[in-house]
């Protein structure tokens, strides 16, 4: 049985608790609490009761209540050693301090009570008798004198030394939780033990437990959400509750008793699998919106090498923070395509837009475009300011190669190299009217249902609240996030696939990641577009210049077959910064930009309307990135 669970979320869920070891038969608990911060207030709700019977009614409101909805819970189930079984002793236990509510779960017992000092406990009294409330009381009072009003503003290797002292007095294994962030410590001595369990979308339902417990997340409907589970024992993941599929048959014999078709019995959802690890021995970490910010372990863990708990994402992240200059480069680039058909095309136009860019960032030093069918052609300038050609050809024919090649310079060697004004650099961005006219292309989301937009928000707003609102470190924490924890799989999606399906399905290509970052990006208020260009892959194990590098999908530098897609977004007193979804990555010197827009379309290198004749199209596209210097 986990005496502590402790959730995070990157956003509102509605999980069902099932206390099975209140049934009949059952050794029952002390008590049971569970804590929640419903519809992302700063105010806590807790359920509890101490000595509860078997069938207990108010656990049937931990399974069945539909307002049970938060992205923090913390659950205790209590076996006694201090004070008497009584609610005031029940666990968690909550303080209000900050203009918000802290709770605390406490696993494991010292074996002597805090001492009752008034003044290390200042205004902060304890209400029962146990050796947790007794410590959340010490604990509250030092966060107030330090002046720190969310476990934020906490210097939290103190804080780890703090636990490190009680934990002298026995097992000490708590959560504690101001309702943004959840704290974690791991008794130094493993008296008691904490598992974090780290669960990815996509996934149909989970459900998670042992013989004494069962949590549903999917009960009351799923939604795809990434988590932080901590629990004082892992959980094994259960596939759904046989009860459902009992429902289902029920429904079935009696739909057939009355003489109508019984409907199809579901297939049982995919069980996703959930990682458990072990918090290292008095390790503190900080869990926020799912996501596993900060390890911090005792003083002497430095001299043993050990894979951190902190986010992949969110590692990744730091490391973009932390990038450095790129050196200036030249890159000579060709970009062949060909065009056949079985019958020959009598009338077509076409539009090409393979004329790479031109800025104080970017230089075309040369460039060439042939196309092997003659044509009346007409150059000009859209109005994103894309250089480009469209070609009427009148003349028939089956087979079209369009060959273009440039040499490109490109400075933009130290991408994070800004001063954004602080009262700009913070979501939510604000613009002036005529500011918001000229960017209105640009911070249109695409027409999704409703539904989905309020969910695509929300998962938006997680990335938000875990980056307190910087705006900065919320655009590295998606671009990162989406090259994490998506999987590029080509031929998983369309050029009709939306930004929903992609979050849904945490797969595609760099087109869909870069609708995704896009979207979420303009429901943020932030200018998103879209760019259609080039990478260059430097051969592994080689630094060698004049390489040819065939733009191909491999690990860790994943392109699209004809050219690469990213996001350009616009920073308040900045301009556009460009951001590599696919590859988790700023763009510096490899990135080679050929056309920007609203979206694909606005972008791609070719397209046209074929009038009369044609077929079935074979298409070939060969793109080569060749380092000159």
């Amino acid at each position: 049985m986990p005496n502590l669970l402790a959730m995070s979320f990157e956003g509102e869920l509605a999980p069902s608790f099932d206390l099975t070891c209140l049934e009949p038969g059952r050794t029952l608990p002390d008590g049971w609490g569970l804590g929640y911060y419903p519809g992302g207030e700063p105010s806590a709700t807790v359920l509890k009761e101490p000595a509860p019977p078997q069938g207990s009614i108010r656990s049937q409101l931990a399974r069945a209540w539909e307002h049970l909805e938060s992205s923090l819970f913390v659950l205790h189930i209590r076996s006694a050693r201090w004070g008497a079984i009584t609610d005031a002793n029940t666990q968690p236990f909550v303080r209000s301090w900050g203009r918000r509510d802290w709770m605390i779960g406490h696993s494991g017992s010292l074996t002597t009570r805090p001492t009752d000092d008034r003044g290390d406990r200042g205004v902060f009294e304890p209400i029962g008798s146990t050796d947790t409330e007794q410590l959340f009381c010490i604990l509250m009072s030092r966060f107030a004198e330090r002046g720190w009003k969310s476990i934020a503003d906490a210097n939290l290797p103190e804080v780890r030394d703090w636990l490190d002292v009680f934990d002298d007095d026995g097992g000490l294994t708590i959560a504690l939780t101001d309702g943004r962030d959840l704290l974690v410590y791991a008794d130094r001595d493993q008296d008691s033990t904490i598992w974090l369990g780290q669960l990815s979308p996509p996934y149909d339902r989970c459900v998670i437990g042992d013989g004494d417990l069962i949590v549903d997340l999917g009960a009351r409907g799923t939604k795809s959400r990434k988590g932080v589970i901590a629990s004082s024992t892992p959980l094994r993941a259960i596939d759904p509750p046989a009860a459902a599929e009992a429902d289902a048959a029920g429904r079935a014999a009696a739909d057939t008793a009355e003489g109508r078709r019984p409907a199809a019995v579901t297939p049982t959802a995919t069980v996703p699998p959930i990682i458990w690890t072990q918090v290292p021995a008095g390790h503190l970490v900080i869990i926020r919106q799912g996501a596993v910010v900060t390890d911090i372990g005792p003083p002497s863990a430095g001299a043993t090498p050990r894979a951190s708990l902190v986010a992949p994402a969110v590692q990744a992240r730091f490391a973009m923070a932390s990038a450095g200059a790129a050196p200036v480069r030249t890159f000579q680039v060709r970009h062949r395509t060909l065009y056949r058909y079985p019958k020959p095309i009598e009338r077509s136009t076409h539009v090409l837009r393979l004329t790479p860019r031109v800025d104080r960032l970017q230089e075309l030093l040369e460039h060439t475009l042939t196309v092997s069918v003659p044509g009346q052609t007409a150059d000009f300038e859209d109005v994103f300011g894309n250089r480009v050609r469209r070609l009427h050809i009148d003349t028939p024919w089956t087979e079209m190669l369009i060959e273009a090649t440039s040499k490109v310079r490109v400075s933009d060697v130290a991408p994070l190299d800004l001063r954004a004004l602080k009262a700009r650099s913070t979501i939510p961005l604000v613009w002036m009217p005529w500011q918001r006219q000229t960017m209105a292309p640009y911070l249109l989301p695409p027409e999704l249902p409703e539904s989905q937009l309020d969910e695509l928000t929300e998962y938006a707003m997680s990335f938000v609240k875990r980056n307190d609102f910087d705006l900065l470190d919320t655009l590295l924490d998606i671009n990162a996030s989406i090259f994490k924890e998506y999987t590029y799989r080509q031929g998983s999606t369309t050029v009709f696939t939306t930004p929903f399906e992609v979050y849904n399905s945490r797969r595609g290509v760099c087109q869909d990641f870069t609708n995704l970052f896009i979207c979420l990006a303009r429901l943020l208020s932030v200018p998103a577009r879209y760019v259609c260009g080039y990478i260059y892959c430097a051969p592994p194990d080689s630094e060698s210049i004049a390489t040819v590098v065939t733009v191909t999908p491999r690990a860790n530098t994943v392109q699209s077959e004809a050219s690469h897609a990213w996001v350009q977004l616009y920073l308040p007193e900045v301009g556009w910064k460009g951001f590599d979804p696919t590859n988790g990555i700023l763009t510096q010197t490899d990135h080679v930009r050929v056309a920007v827009g609203r979206n694909y379309v606005d972008a791609t290198p070719t397209s046209g309307t074929i009038y009369v004749g044609g077929g079935r199209e074979t298409l070939e596209v060969d793109v080569k990135v060749v380092r000159v210097e």
